[in-house]
């Protein structure tokens, strides 16, 4: 995986160029703004952008809104947000295109499952910090959601998270056949038809809990 990184703090740039290439993937950039992003991604063409949600010079939305340009001229290419804080309203925007990531920075210190996660949104999958899917699917939300079961709950937020059932039955120690299930009862409850590839099954969750939250 060709991996290119946008981030202003210099050690944490630096790390997360160490961690791809420990394991086994190629860091083929990296810079501290966005001003070089959109040049630098038509010559070296990476698998993976990811990119620091804020940064310089307004500390604002600089990665978001490069995030938002890669991911409309090159919608195959897979873009990580990286937030020091949960935004949710740029989590929601972007995630329902594929191929696109949006975790909080203490994710990186798991490393195993960050890179799993960075391997899986260049795949053209999806990953959203869990924390947010918590802040989406929580008991006080409001519409469809209430009608789920608190293990119906769980299994959203992996979903959300962008885990396939064989993931997600890993993570609660259930069998398969229970997360199937399990899943066919939320779908059915949120109105969402059902589809064999799990990454459009994600974008159908992400999208419907898009238009709850507004």
């Amino acid at each position: 995986m060709r991996v290119m990184i946008a981030e202003d703090q210099a050690l944490l740039r630096e790390g997360l160029a160490r961690l791809f290439v420990d394991g086994g993937h190629t860091v083929v950039a990296t810079r501290g703004d966005a001003s070089e992003l959109d040049d630098l991604t038509v010559r070296e063409q990476p698998d993976l952008v990811v990119l620091d949600i804020r940064m310089p010079p307004t500390y604002t939305d600089e990665g978001a809104l490069a995030a938002r340009h890669i991911k409309a001229r090159w919608p195959a290419m897979g873009v990580l947000v990286l937030s020091q804080h949960i935004e949710t309203a740029h989590a929601l925007e972007l995630v329902t295109q594929g191929g696109f990531g949006y975790l909080l920075k203490d994710r990186v210190l798991e490393v195993g499952e960050f890179l799993a996660s960075t391997e899986r949104v260049a795949g053209g999958g999806s990953a959203l910090d869990p924390k947010v899917v918590a802040s989406l699917v929580s008991p006080g939300a409001r519409g469809p959601l209430t009608g789920l079961s608190e293990r119906e709950r769980a299994v959203l937020e992996l979903m959300t998270e962008g885990l396939a059932n064989t993931g997600i039955a890993q993570r609660l120690v259930v069998s398969e056949r229970t997360v199937e299930a399990h899943v066919r009862h939320i779908l059915l409850k949120l109105g969402i038809p059902e589809t064999e590839a799990d990454h459009r099954r994600v974008l159908a969750v992400l999208a419907h809990l898009r238009a709850v939250h507004g």
